[in-house]
């Protein structure tokens, strides 16, 4: 059975579209998928900087192409994506708790809960407030939850997955690998990887 690694932060719109799809294509190809939650900040800011200079300063021709694609795949995808009057966000509670929600058995329903309430519903994921409802939702304890996204143990875990993906050449989110070192960036790749995982088989 082939290995699918998923290195995800749940601020990327690119990311949430994968997101909806990826698990299809694991069952499709044959594969063991695995989420690695990441924080794409600290991957732009150690070999991508130049994601910043575009925010700053955007073509207006490809950004007008950029929001119609977005919009042309949200609909094939059957989800709201729109545009967070927080962006980019600080996703770092969010992404530790991936580690709480995995262990919990619930990572797939917490991940899909904050990717609509962030790109859905515009809500800030940053915001405790915002967090606590997906926890009751996917059953996860609140206190108990804070106490290991704020624990050194949860904080070297979305770090050393940042660290290792940037070690492995990866450079933003969604980043795919097919059995270890076959990697595949952006949620257009998706058929490249099935193809992938189908001749792994």
């Amino acid at each position: 059975m082939p290995r699918l690694e998923f290195f995800f932060d749940i601020s990327s719109p690119w990311t949430y579209l994968a997101f909806t799809r990826i698990e299809a294509v694991a069952a499709e190809g044959g594969a063991d998928l695995v989420f690695r939650p990441i924080l794409v900040g600290g991957v732009f800011n150690a070999v991508n900087d130049s994601v910043y200079a575009w925010r700053e300063k955007p073509n207006p021709v490809k950004m007008r192409y950029y929001l119609k694609d977005m919009a042309d795949w949200a609909r094939e995808a059957g989800i709201e994506i729109g545009q967070p009057p927080v962006f980019p966000v600080n996703s770092v509670k969010a992404m530790r708790g991936c580690f709480v929600a995995e262990e919990a058995g619930v990572l797939v329903p917490y991940a899909r809960a904050l990717f609509e309430a962030y790109w859905g519903r515009l809500e800030d994921i940053s915001q405790d407030e915002v967090i606590v409802p997906v926890l009751d939702e996917v059953g996860l304890e609140r206190r108990a939850f804070f106490d290991k996204i704020n624990s050194p143990d949860y904080k070297a875990r979305l770090r050393d997955n940042t660290e290792e993906l940037i070690a492995r050449g990866g450079f933003g989110s969604p980043t795919m690998f097919v059995d270890g070192a076959d990697m595949y960036f952006g949620n257009d790749r998706l058929p490249l990887v099935l193809s992938a995982l189908k001749r792994a088989a």
